[in-house]
C-alpha cells in the first residue's frame, strides 16, 4: 500500500508489525526486558559513594610474585601465603606449566615463578605437581628462557647471577630530557617498574635460602654448565640487538672494575623520583609491578620495616589482595592478587551504558557517580608534562588515585558518561570537560592519533633494549583510543571541519588490515580495535558506504561464530592468522554488534542471531557469564595489558558492554522502523 506524503510523492506505509531483523524475528519486547534487567544489575553493583570497580583478573604471576616478596622479607600472613599456593596450583595446566591468560600455552617464565613459589613455601622438588612443571620446564629450556624481569628477582635469592641479566643501572635517570634516550622515551608504565628496579638491580640484595628452596633442578644440563647471558644475534651482527649488548657488557665490565663515578647521585635521583611519584597516588604507578618493585627499593636504600613509606606502599599493596572464601565441597579458599584497581574506568563505563539505556539525565544514581568521578579530576602535572609544555592539567587516571598518570582513554570514557549526566554543577562540569579536551588535544600525537600516557612515545629501537623483553616499552598511539576520541569528540560538538580531526581519521584509515579488520592494543584484539573504529567513523558522519567501513563490516559478520556469537583468544596477539577465533563472550559479541550497527547495519542476520545469543545468554537477576571453557571460575581474558605478555579479564565488562549493545541495537531498530 501507499500513501501520499506532504512533498506529493508516493509513500510506503509503514506496517506496525514486530520487525524482522534478516530472516530472523526479535522482538523488541524481549530486548526492552533484557536491558532493564541488566540496568537493575548494574545499578545494583553500584558502590554507596557512587562508582563502580569490578575484579580485574590476570594471571598467577601476581600470586608467584606475593609469596616472593613476603619470603624475600620475611614478611606476610601464612593465610594468604597457603591461599595463594591454592590459587596457583588452581591454574596449572595439564602439561605442567602455566598460562599466561585460560586455555593459552603454558609460558616459561610464569611456569619457573610458579615453581619457585612452591618451593619457597617448602614443597619438595620430588612432589607430583612440581616434577610435572619441572618436566615442561626443562623441555622448553630451563631458567635460561625467562624474561629479564624473572632473572633478577631470582638473582634476589642467589637463583640466577646478577652478572649475567641484562644490566639495569641506576644511571638512566641522570640522562637529560634532551638525550635521545631518557627515561621519558619509554612507556610511563615501563618507567614506573624500571626506576625503582634500578636501585634494586644496583644494590644486589641477596637473601639466603635452604637448599631445598632454590630452584638448581630447572637449568638444563645444571647451572654450572648453563650459558646464562643473552646470546648475540648472529645474523645481524650490526643490528640493534647487539649494539645494546655491547653496551650491556661494557656496563657489567664498568660495575666488575667498580667504575660508578655517578653511582651516589643516580640513587639519591631515582630515589627522588620513586617518592615524589608515591604521593597521591595507590602505591607507585597504582599498578602491581611497581608498586612490587618500589617495596623492594625502598628495602634496598635502607628503609626499615617500621618505616611510615615502606608500611604505606605495602598496605597498598596488599589492598591488591582479594581473599576468595571458596566454594564448599567445590574448591577451597583462595588468594589472589589483581595487577591494580579499574574503579575510574569502570564507572565510566556503567555511566555511559546506562545513559545509553534510556536512564534519565538527572537520575539521583548517575548524579552521585558524577560526582565521585569529578572529583577524581587530575589537577596537578605529571609525566606527560615533560612532552606537553604549557597545558593545563586535566583528564582522568584508571585507579582511585593515580595523579602522576592520567591517560587519554580514561579521559575520553569519561567525558563520554558525563555527556549522559545533567550535573546541577553545570558551570563547573563545563569548565572541568573543557580541560579535558584542551588535554586531550594537546595529548595528540605528530601522526594524528592518541596513545595512552604519552605523546610520540614511538623511539621503536628501544625495543631492542636488552631488559626490555617485557614486550611494552613504548607506548605508541593506537586506533582503539583514536576511535573512542573521536565518538567522544562528537559528542562535544566537534566535525571534520577540524583539522586535528580529521588528521586522527587519516590515521586509522590508514593503520586498517587488509582485510578490514584494526588491530586492538587494550582489548583482545581485532574485534576490540573495530568496534571502537567503527563507532567514531560513524560519530564524525563518515559515509557508512566508504570501502573501509563496508569491508570492516564484512569481516565481522565473516568471523561469527555458528552459535551466534563472537569471540577472540588471547592467541591472535601471537598468530595474527587467528583474528576473530574463540569462544563466543559477552562482552566480545557486544563489541561485534556494536560494530556492526556503528557500520549501519541493523538488519542482518549477523546483527539479529548476535542479539539472540545476548538475550538467550543473560541471567534472570540481569548479568551474563563470561567463563573459559574447561576452567572452573576462570574468566575468559578480553582485556590487553601488554600484548604476548600480560592479559587481563575484567569482570565488569560481561555487564556494561552487553547493555550498550541491547540498547544500541534498541534504538537503531526503532529508528530504521520510523523510516
Amino acid at each position: 500500500m501507499e500513501q501520499e506524503s506532504a512533498s506529493g510523492k508516493p509513500q510506503a506505509i509503514q506496517q506496525p508489525a514486530r520487525p524482522r531483523y534478516g530472516r530472523m524475528d526479535l522482538g523488541l519486547e524481549h530486548v526492552t526486558a533484557g536491558i532493564e534487567r541488566a540496568k537493575k544489575w548494574l545499578f545494583g553493583m553500584q558502590h554507596g559513594e557512587g562508582y563502580w570497580s569490578g575484579e580485574l583478573e590476570a594471571d598467577s604471576m601476581l600470586e608467584a610474585d606475593y609469596i616472593f616478596l613476603h619470603m624475600l622479607f620475611g614478611s606476610g600472613d601464612p593465610k594468604r601465603m597457603e591461599g595463594a599456593v591454592r590459587e596457583i596450583l588452581r591454574h596449572q595446566n595439564d602439561d605442567g606449566g602455566w598460562s599466561i591468560y585460560p586455555n593459552g600455552p603454558s609460558n616459561i617464565s610464569l611456569g619457573v615463578k610458579c615453581y619457585f613459589a612452591l618451593k619457597l613455601m617448602g614443597w619438595s622438588k620430588d612432589h607430583p605437581v612440581l616434577v610435572k612443571a619441572r618436566t615442561w620446564i626443562l623441555a622448553n629450556g630451563g631458567v635460561v628462557e625467562c624474561n629479564t624481569f624473572t632473572k633478577i628477582y631470582l638473582c634476589f635469592m642467589g637463583q640466577y647471577d646478577y652478572d649475567a641479566v641484562p644490566a639495569v643501572p641506576p644511571e638512566i635517570v641522570l640522562f637529560p630530557n634532551w638525550f635521545y634516550f631518557n627515561i621519558y622515551e619509554i612507556s610511563s608504565w615501563s618507567r614506573a617498574i624500571v626506576v625503582p628496579l634500578s636501585i634494586g638491580y644496583a644494590k644486589k640484595p641477596f637473601k639466603k635460602i635452604e637448599a631445598g628452596q632454590g630452584i638448581e633442578e630447572l637449568f638444563v644440563g645444571g647451572r654450572e654448565n648453563a650459558n646464562l647471558h643473552l646470546k648475540w644475534d648472529t645474523k645481524k651482527l650490526l643490528g640493534w640487538r647487539n649494539i645494546f649488548l655491547f653496551f650491556d657488557r661494557l656496563t657489567h665490565w664498568l660495575e666488575r672494575v667498580h667504575i660508578r663515578p655517578l653511582r651516589k647521585v643516580a640513587l639519591k635521583r631515582a630515589e627522588k623520583w620513586m617518592l615524589d611519584r608515591l604521593e597521591m597516588s595507590d602505591g607507585l604507578g597504582a599498578i602491581y609491578p611497581a608498586m612490587m618493585n618500589a617495596i623492594i627499593a625502598l628495602r634496598c636504600l635502607g628503609y626499615s620495616a617500621d618505616d611510615p613509606q615502606v608500611i604505606r606502599a605495602m598496605d597498598e599493596f596488599e589492598k591488591l589482595g582479594i581473599e576468595d572464601p571458596g566454594v564448599e565441597g567445590v574448591r577451597p579458599p583462595t588468594f589472589r592478587m589483581q595487577p591494580c584497581m579499574s574503579p575510574v574506568w569502570d564507572t565510566a563505563y556503567a555511566m555511559y551504558a546506562l545513559g545509553e539505556a534510556g536512564v534519565s539525565k538527572d537520575d539521583p544514581r548517575l548524579l552521585k557517580a558524577a560526582d565521585w568521578i569529578l572529583s577524581k579530576e587530575v589537577r596537578h602535572t605529571g609525566d606527560w608534562a615533560v612532552k606537553v609544555k604549557n597545558v593545563a592539567p586535566g583528564g582522568w587516571y584508571f585507579e582511585y588515585n593515580n595523579e602522576f598518570y592520567p591517560d587519554v582513554d580514561d579521559s575520553g570514557q569519561v567525558l563520554l558518561a558525563l555527556s549522559c549526566v545533567a550535573n546541577p554543577r553545570e558551570r563547573y562540569q563545563h569548565e572541568v570537560s573543557q580541560r579535558a579536551l584542551d588535554w586531550i588535544f594537546a595529548m595528540q600525537c605528530k601522526n594524528g592519533g592518541w596513545a595512552s600516557f604519552d605523546r610520540d612515545n614511538t623511539k621503536m629501537i628501544f625495543q631492542y633494549i636488552p631488559f626490555a623483553d617485557h614486550n611494552a616499552m613504548l607506548d605508541p598511539p593506537t586506533v582503539d583510543i583514536t576511535g573512542r576520541i573521536l565518538e567522544m569528540l562528537a559528542t562535544y560538538g566537534y566535525t571534520r571541519r577540524d583539522p586535528r580531526v580529521e588528521k586522527a581519521i587519516q590515521f586509522v584509515l590508514k593503520e586498517q588490515e587488509s582485510d578490514g579488520s584494526w588491530f586492538g592494543r587494550w582489548g583482545v584484539n581485532y574485534l576490540y580495535g573495530t568496534f571502537l573504529v567503527l563507532r567514531g567513523l560513524e560519530a564524525m558522519g563518515f559515509w557508512n558506504h566508504e570501502p573501509a567501513v563496508v569491508q570492516a563490516a564484512e569481516w565481522i559478520r565473516m568471523v561469527q561464530n555458528s552459535d551466534g556469537g563472537w569471540g577472540e583468544s588471547c592467541r591472535s596477539y601471537d598468530d595474527p592468522n587467528t583474528r576473530g577465533e574463540g569462544q563466543s563472550t559477552a562482552s566480545q559479541t557486544s563489541w561485534a554488534i556494536l560494530g556492526l550497527l556503528a557500520a549501519g547495519d541493523v538488519r542482518s542476520d549477523s546483527v539479529a542471531k548476535g542479539i539472540r545469543w545476548l538475550v538467550d545468554r543473560q541471567r534472570p537477576a540481569g548479568n551474563w557469564d563470561e567463563f573459559a571453557d574447561g576452567r572452573d571460575g576462570a574468566s575468559v581474558y578480553t582485556g590487553t595489558g601488554f600484548p604476548r605478555v600480560f592479559y587481563l579479564g575484567y569482570h565488569m565488562y560481561r555487564d556494561y558492554f552487553p547493555l550498550l549493545a541491547l540498547a544500541t541495537f534498541k534504538k537503531a531498530s526503532e529508528a530504521a522502523v520510523a523510516e
